[in-house]
């Protein structure tokens, strides 16, 4: 198993309400579970939301603390309900009415990598399906709640930034020839996990920084949104999907000769979004 399930970078004084988050970019890849998997340790990465975590890693300078998974996404996914075990991969398993992500082999534990590559040589247990989620999956969730409660207490809401990639063949094969396609997909469910006006808001920062921008297509949030998002409570939840294409190669799974200059323009995205966040006081003096 992975040391650890994930970990938090709080900053040195906490300004603002914004909590960023990185579900899908652990990397910790224990020799126990490539030795059970059945594709090579690069297919494995496939799904992995390689480099958000440097991406998004200048959070806590901004006064916002970030939270990253340390264990893969193939290994568990955080995006995913704890429930959402799929029978066809976990043995003893009783089946029940499937959602359409479990039945896809895209459940809390993965059967199956981009491209529909199936993971394992065979089933795992129940018992070691229960164990990731018990010693990872409860984990990131209880910690990932607590810093949104710390945010609700301190300025009296929260605004969760969940921090994703999309590869690139997303994108264009869901559109049709000359189609423009956006660096950026925002989603919250079609307006229901953040208010119009904190949307407006996380959009124009990704637009000013010269990002083509769209939002809840194709992907419009998964679990996570869902579960953080209620804004009529104050607590908003939006999914940022960012194009792969643009600061790796997707094959290689490395970063481009220029990640360093995307990775700074993502950091002028992050101060604008904490800004979101900080009491107007503050804001005025962040102007």
């Amino acid at each position: 198993m992975p040391d650890l399930a994930f970990k938090i970078t709080r900053p040195s004084h906490r300004s603002t309400s914004v909590v960023f988050a990185s579900p899908h970019s652990g990397r910790a890849y224990a020799p126990a579970f490539l030795d059970q998997i059945d594709i090579d340790a690069t297919t494995i990465r496939s799904s992995e939301d390689a480099f958000v975590d440097h991406l998004f890693a200048a959070a806590p300078e901004f006064g916002a603390p970030f939270i990253q998974a340390c264990a893969p996404r193939a290994f568990v996914d955080l995006n995913r309900g704890a429930d959402e075990l799929d029978p066809a991969l976990i043995a003893d398993l009783k089946r029940k009415p499937q959602n359409p992500r479990v039945a896809s082999g895209l459940g809390v534990i993965p059967r199956v990598v981009a491209n529909g590559r199936h993971i394992y040589r065979g089933k795992i247990s129940l018992a070691q399906a229960h164990a990731r989620i018990a010693n990872y999956w409860y984990p990131y969730h209880d910690n990932l709640q607590t810093l949104l409660d710390e945010s609700n207490r301190m300025f009296g809401q929260s605004v969760l930034i969940d921090c994703h990639s999309m590869p690139h063949e997303a994108l264009t094969s869901m559109s049709t020839k000359n189609t423009t396609y956006p660096d950026i997909v925002l989603g919250d469910r079609f307006g229901s996990t953040a208010a119009p006006f904190v949307v407006d808001q996380v959009e124009r920062a990704f637009a000013e920084a010269g990002f083509r921008v769209a939002r809840n297509a194709p992907f419009a949030g998964a679990y996570i949104v869902q579960r953080y998002g209620h804004p009529a409570r104050s607590q908003h939840a939006i999914q940022v999907e960012i194009d792969r294409g643009i600061y790796m190669n997707e094959h290689t799974l490395t970063p481009k000769p220029d990640f360093a200059h995307i990775q700074a323009v993502i950091s002028g995205v992050i101060a604008q979004i904490a800004e979101i966040g900080m009491p107007s006081d503050q804001q005025i003096a962040a102007e």
